[in-house]
């Protein structure tokens, strides 16, 4: 005391300032200290957390973009499909459609030419003894003399038919059979009678099960164009009229 007294301190005065000093700081790591490091510590924590709690935020808005980009790839996967699916059905429904016009089409056309083919043979059928009357009296002309109605009539019809004397001429002794239908083309539409000697005299040299159908068409004059499979027995008059020209030049 006495050489802090030399020096001019107060050694009771310094010793209760440090001995309050030591209350007060005591008393501060006590009410203050303890208190701000804990609120410190709680302080950091948070940030710890919020930084933790924003990675994960971070991360988790990353997946989602990932998840939303994965979502709007499927969709737009999906409705690329479906747009495929709707553009292959409306492909199809017009082609359909196209077709079903097409062959409706087809068919009026079909059923319009039959109509048309009817008409006319029924036509012709119903000018047959005109046809005939004229062709007798040419006949008359050329020859010069008047046959009988009976012989005339013959031969306009064997002319016509190509049918004389219950035979058809343009057919030979023998026929090979073809495969295919047989088609006999004559210029007027054959009586019933007709079409039976055709049937038979094919039969009888064919065979049976000869599929055989008639056409008419004017153009050939008269007699009869038969087509067994790919071989054409032309009996007409226009064809024997263009043998004779070539014959001719």
């Amino acid at each position: 005391m006495d050489a802090l007294g030399k020096l001019g301190i107060n050694g009771p005065f310094l010793l209760s300032q440090i001995v309050n000093f030591l209350i007060l700081f005591g008393v501060l790591s006590i009410f203050l200290w303890r208190p701000l490091t804990q609120q410190l510590d709680k302080r950091r924590q948070m940030l710890e957390q919020e930084k933790e709690d924003a990675e994960a935020l971070a991360k988790a808005r990353a997946n989602i973009e990932v998840e939303r980009a994965s979502v709007l790839e499927k969709a737009r996967g999906e409705a690329e499909t479906i747009i495929a699916e709707a553009r292959g059905q409306a492909n199809a429904l017009i082609d359909k459609t196209t077709q079903e016009a097409r062959q409706e089409a087809d068919a009026t056309l079909a059923d319009a030419r039959q109509a048309a083919e009817e008409e006319r043979n029924r036509t012709l059928g119903e000018m047959r003894g005109q046809i005939a009357t004229l062709a007798i009296a040419a006949a008359q002309k050329v020859v010069g003399e008047t046959l009988d109605e009976q012989r005339q009539r013959a031969l306009v019809e064997s002319f016509f038919s190509g049918v004389r004397e219950g035979r058809v001429e343009v057919l030979p002794e023998r026929v090979e059979r073809a495969e295919g239908p047989v088609t006999v083309t004559s210029a007027l539409p054959l009586t019933e009678q007709q079409k039976s000697v055709v049937r038979q005299e094919l039969t009888s040299r064919l065979g049976e099960g000869v599929d055989l159908t008639f056409r008419v068409d004017p153009q050939i004059l008269g007699g009869l164009v038969i087509r067994v499979g790919d071989r054409v027995m032309d009996g007409s008059a226009a064809g024997q009229l263009e043998r004779l020209h070539q014959s001719l030049t």
